[in-house]
C-alpha cells in the first residue's frame, strides 16, 4: 500500500499546533457520503466524447490537465475554473479540479488522476493545508464518489506517472486542435446548457436597465452596470463567461474596453457586452447598445439602424453549407454601403471591401462572430480549413456582433458622428434549414428597445 504525504501549504501567520490539539483533530467526525445515484450534469455524453478523442489517436497515451491554480496576490489564488477541454471530457466544472488530470490510456480506457479529500488523520492536512485542505476550501469527493460521478475509473493525483511518449494537451498542439475541432459541433444537451445561460444573460439585461437611476447617479456608474450583471451572473451560475464590457460614451470605441470606470451620460449610448456562464460551464456572449436616456438621439438612430441591418443581412446568411465567412462578409458590405453613402468613405463600397484595400475597417474594425460554448470564443485552436475557411454545420452555436466604432478623435468623420460606438450581438444555433436566434428574449429595434427600457424602467417607479 502507497501512503501519501501531502506537502502542506500554509501561511505565514498561522497558528502552531500543539500535540494535543493534533490529537484531538484525529477524533470524532463523522462520515459524510455522496447520494446514490449522483452522477455529472450531462453524464450520458461525456464517454462518447472521450471515445471519438481517443480514436483520433489509436494507441497513444493523452494527458488533459485541468489547470493549476494560479496565484492573484502573494497568498490569495484567482478563482479557479477547470480548462474547457478537461471540463467537456469529465463533466467536472467545479473549482475543487486544480491539479487534476484526465488519461486516456494506449487501450482507450479513461482514468482520472485526482486530489482526493483529505484524511482526518494525524497529517492534519483536512485543516492545516489552505491551499487544499477542506476546512480552507471546502471538502472534495474521494477517490470513490468521484468514480460514481463520472463514471470513470479513479486514482489518486500521486499515483500519476508521465511517461516520454504522453500527449499533454496543455503542450501538445495536435492534441489541442483535435479537441478544438471535436468541440465545433454541440449536441442537443449543450444547446440546451447555451441556452440556459442566454436566458439568464437576457435577464442580467434587465436588471441592469431597472438598474440605470442608480448608476446615472454614480461617479463611475460603469462599474455599477458590471455590478449589477456581476450579481445575477452569480446568482444564476458560475459567473461571467468573460469580463462585462461596459462601455459608455466614446468608450464604446475600445473594443475591449473591461476597465468600467467612467460615468455615464444620459446624452450617450451605453455598450453592454457580457454573458452568464452556467455551472456547466457553457456561457452566452449578448451585446446591446442603449440610450442612457431611454430614447435615441437621431444620430445615434442613424448609426445603430445601420449596424441592425449590417446584422440583420449577417444573420440571413447563416445555413448549414454556407461558408462560415459568409456572414461577415455580409455585415461587411452593408457597413461600407452604409459608409459610403453617408460620404464617410470617400471610395465606393466596393473598391473599400476589395482584398487590397479594406479601408471600411477603420471603422468596423473586427469579425462580425465566432464560435461560442464552453469559451466565449470557442473552438480556437481548430485549423481554418476546419473552421474559419470551413462551412457551417448544423449544431453550431455562434455569434454575429457587426459594430461600428468612431474614434473621438477621427478627423475624417464629421463631428456629430464621433465618439459614437455601436454594436448588437446576438447567439444563433445552426439548424437544418437556418438558423435559431437564441437571445430574441432581447429587442433588438430602434423602437423594440425604447419600449423594453420604457416597461422596465416604469417598473421603478
Amino acid at each position: 500500500m502507497t501512503l501519501h504525504h501531502p506537502q502542506l501549504h500554509t501561511g505565514s501567520h498561522d497558528l502552531p499546533v500543539s500535540s494535543a490539539l493534533a490529537d484531538f483533530m484525529t477524533d470524532g467526525w463523522a462520515t459524510p457520503s455522496l447520494p446514490a445515484g449522483t452522477r455529472v450534469p450531462g453524464f450520458a455524453h461525456f464517454a462518447g466524447r472521450r471515445a471519438r478523442l481517443a480514436a483520433r489517436f489509436p494507441g497513444e497515451r493523452l494527458l488533459v490537465p485541468a489547470g493549476e491554480l494560479r496565484v492573484r496576490s502573494h497568498d490569495c489564488d484567482h478563482r479557479f475554473r477547470p480548462h474547457s477541454a478537461y471540463a467537456w471530457l469529465t463533466g467536472l466544472t467545479g473549482e475543487d479540479q486544480p491539479g487534476h488530470v484526465l488519461v486516456l490510456e494506449p487501450d482507450g480506457e479513461a482514468v482520472l488522476y485526482l486530489r482526493p479529500r483529505s484524511p482526518r488523520d494525524a497529517d492534519g492536512a483536512f485543516y492545516r493545508d489552505r491551499k487544499y485542505g477542506e476546512f480552507w476550501v471546502g471538502r472534495r469527493p474521494d477517490l470513490a464518489e468521484a468514480e460514481q460521478l463520472t463514471g470513470v475509473r479513479c486514482a489518486h493525483l500521486d499515483d500519476l506517472a508521465p511517461r516520454p511518449s504522453d500527449r499533454n494537451a496543455a503542450q501538445d498542439a495536435e492534441l489541442a486542435t483535435a479537441l478544438s475541432e471535436l468541440r465545433l459541433v454541440k449536441d442537443a444537451w449543450e444547446v440546451d446548457q447555451l441556452q440556459q445561460a442566454v436566458d439568464h444573460t437576457v435577464t442580467g439585461f434587465e436588471d441592469v436597465v431597472r438598474s440605470l437611476p442608480a448608476a446615472l447617479r454614480h461617479p463611475r456608474g460603469e462599474r455599477w452596470i458590471e455590478g449589477v450583471f456581476q450579481l445575477r451572473a452569480r446568482a444564476e451560475g458560475n459567473g461571467t463567461g468573460y469580463e462585462t464590457i461596459a462601455a459608455a460614451g466614446a468608450h464604446a470605441c475600445v473594443l475591449h474596453w473591461i476597465r468600467n470606470d467612467g460615468p455615464l451620460d444620459p446624452d450617450q449610448l451605453l455598450l453592454l457586452d457580457a454573458g452568464l456562464e452556467t455551472d456547466s460551464l457553457y456561457t452566452a456572449d449578448i451585446t446591446r447598445t442603449l440610450p442612457l436616456s431611454g430614447r435615441f438621439s437621431p444620430v445615434q438612430r442613424r448609426v445603430y439602424e445601420l449596424v441592425l441591418a449590417a446584422q440583420d443581412a449577417g444573420i440571413a446568411a447563416l445555413k448549414p453549407g454556407a461558408s462560415f465567412r459568409d456572414f461577415h462578409r455580409a455585415c461587411s458590405g452593408v457597413l461600407a454601403e452604409g459608409l459610403a453613402d453617408w460620404g464617410v468613405l470617400r471610395i465606393p463600397a466596393a473598391q473599400a471591401l476589395a482584398a487590397d484595400s479594406g479601408l471600411h475597417r477603420r471603422y468596423t474594425l473586427c469579425s462580425s462572430g465566432h464560435m461560442l460554448g464552453l469559451d466565449v470564443h470557442d473552438c480556437g485552436r481548430a485549423r481554418a480549413e476546419q473552421y474559419l475557411d470551413g462551412v457551417l454545420t448544423e449544431g453550431q452555436v455562434l455569434t454575429v456582433e457587426p459594430g461600428l466604432y468612431l474614434q473621438p478623435d477621427d478627423e475624417t468623420l464629421p463631428r456629430e458622428l464621433r465618439g459614437i460606438g455601436v454594436r448588437i450581438e446576438d447567439d444563433l444555433v445552426i439548424t437544418a434549414d437556418g438558423a435559431r436566434l437564441m437571445s430574441g428574449g432581447l429587442p433588438r429595434t430602434v423602437d423594440g428597445v425604447e419600449e423594453w427600457m420604457d416597461g422596465l424602467l416604469a417598473g421603478n417607479a
